[in-house]
């Protein structure tokens, strides 16, 4: 059914892929193909503009026109259809530069002498959306699953947290949990994984973190220490336990 209604438009002399506009686009409206981004259904965008603040380039605007109208259940199937795929292959190399596996030298003290606290991060993504479920990085790791607000909260989160560890973060509350659920299933099933932290926030929801790791090492059938630390929102430890002490709450 085509009506007249307001959708993206993309200027494509002025897009240069950068993948922000994707990003932000929570209908999977918007992919970038052949380094441009494309509007790859008129279905699938709402017409709302959340992806117009994220362009540097200035590439997108609203526009008002003939077009399908917005298919709420078409966005849902074609999200699900892109989290299967991405639980089970890498980012396409065509997408943002920026998503690509990366094993980071860690710079150490003497490196970041000019740095009040130098940084622990060894590996690139960290988004557990991004990361590859066979990046290099992940064979014999110690991984550290954290909420994305921890390090904002935690003020030693490096030096305490990260060191020695492969980082891997998201929100079990904003994000899609399932899809989380299994990444990590792949992830572990795939990998020799010495050993799981997750940190999370004080917050009830973010407990639902640790529920959905749980999920995952039993349902790779592997054994592996997992331990926990909660972070209250004042930004102190507020305990930290192996994880078959925790009670859920």
């Amino acid at each position: 059914m085509v009506i007249r209604r307001k959708i993206v438009k993309i200027d494509e002399e002025k897009c240069n892929g950068c993948g922000e506009c994707a990003t932000a686009c929570a209908e999977g409206a918007i992919a970038i193909i052949d380094g441009k981004a494309r509007l790859i259904s008129e279905a699938y965008c709402d017409g709302l503009g959340a992806c117009l603040g994220e362009c540097p380039q200035d590439a997108i605007a609203i526009e008002e026109r003939e077009a399908d109208v917005f298919d709420a259940v078409a966005v849902e199937t074609h999200l699900h259809a892109q989290s299967t795929l991405r639980a089970h292959h890498a980012p396409l190399a065509r997408g943002c530069p920026g998503s690509a596996s990366q094993t980071l030298g860690r710079r150490g003290h003497a490196a970041a002498a000019q740095e009040a606290t130098p940084s622990e991060l060894g590996n690139w993504p960290v988004q557990l959306h991004l990361v590859p479920t066979r990046a290099p990085y992940l064979q014999g790791a110690k991984l550290l699953i954290s909420a994305d607000c921890v390090p904002f909260a935690f003020s030693d989160f490096h030096s305490t947290l990260l060191a020695g560890h492969t980082l891997l973060i998201g929100c079990p509350k904003l994000d899609d949990a399932a899809f989380y659920r299994d990444k990590l299933t792949e992830t572990l099933t795939h990998n020799d994984i010495k050993s799981i932290d997750i940190a999370y926030m004080e917050v009830p929801c973010c407990f639902g973190l640790v529920q959905l790791v749980r999920q995952a090492v039993a349902q790779s059938g592997k054994a592996m220490p997992v331990n926990l630390t909660k972070i209250g929102i004042r930004g102190e430890i507020i305990e930290t336990r192996a994880a078959a002490e925790a009670a859920v709450r």
